[in-house]
């Protein structure tokens, strides 16, 4: 698939991951609540780039924090209000998020790379087309949930190494959401 050739517009569907790609990541740790959440440069002007392009986005995130005991569903929901409201401050929107609240070992058919969250977000907007989605995130299981609900998969990230590795599953990579938006309007 060569997502380079496609003409992208309002009957496509973006998914992005939350943690290393809209927010910057605590490693070893969970973003348990709202001042630990911090945008990645240039995230929120991107967000409002997107809007213009695609008709529906997404976030799709595992928060296995909530399996483990180290923050409740409520506390999460308000950091997503909060950054929803965010966006919306600076043009962007997200039309629903999505999220496994569920450890890895459980394997859950709603924990990426599994697809449960791409069938909710189907069954709440049935005009989603996978084939005309793209998933963003910064992952293999992230690559995985793409490929596995038959989108196309961007890489966010830096590591050229992961890329040479797994790119039968990466249609392409972009150091950040900056690189992608800026591909996307130059494409458009």
């Amino acid at each position: 698939m060569i997502l380079q050739n496609l003409s992208i517009d309002k009957s496509w569907s973006l998914f992005l991951d939350r943690d290393g790609v809209i927010n910057k990541r605590l490693e070893g740790d969970y973003v348990k609540k709202w001042e630990e959440f911090e945008f990645l440069p240039g995230v929120l002007k991107s967000l409002a780039v997107f809007n213009k392009i695609f008709g529906k986005i997404f976030i799709v995130t595992n928060q296995q924090g909530i399996g483990k005991g180290l923050m409740l569903e409520t506390e999460l929901e308000v950091i997503h209000d909060r950054m929803n409201r965010e966006i919306q401050a600076h043009g962007g929107k997200i039309n629903k998020t999505y999220y496994s609240p569920y450890k890895a070992e459980e394997n859950s058919v709603f924990r990426k790379p599994n697809t449960g969250l791409a069938r909710k977000a189907k069954i709440d907007f049935p005009e989603i087309a996978f084939e005309k989605s793209i998933m963003a995130g910064d992952s293999i299981t992230d690559m995985q949930f793409g490929k596995n609900a038959g989108m196309f998969t961007v890489l966010i990230g830096k590591d050229k190494e992961f890329y040479q590795a797994h790119k039968e599953i990466i249609d392409l990579m972009f150091p950040d959401l900056e690189g992608f938006a800026e591909f996307l309007t130059l494409k458009s």
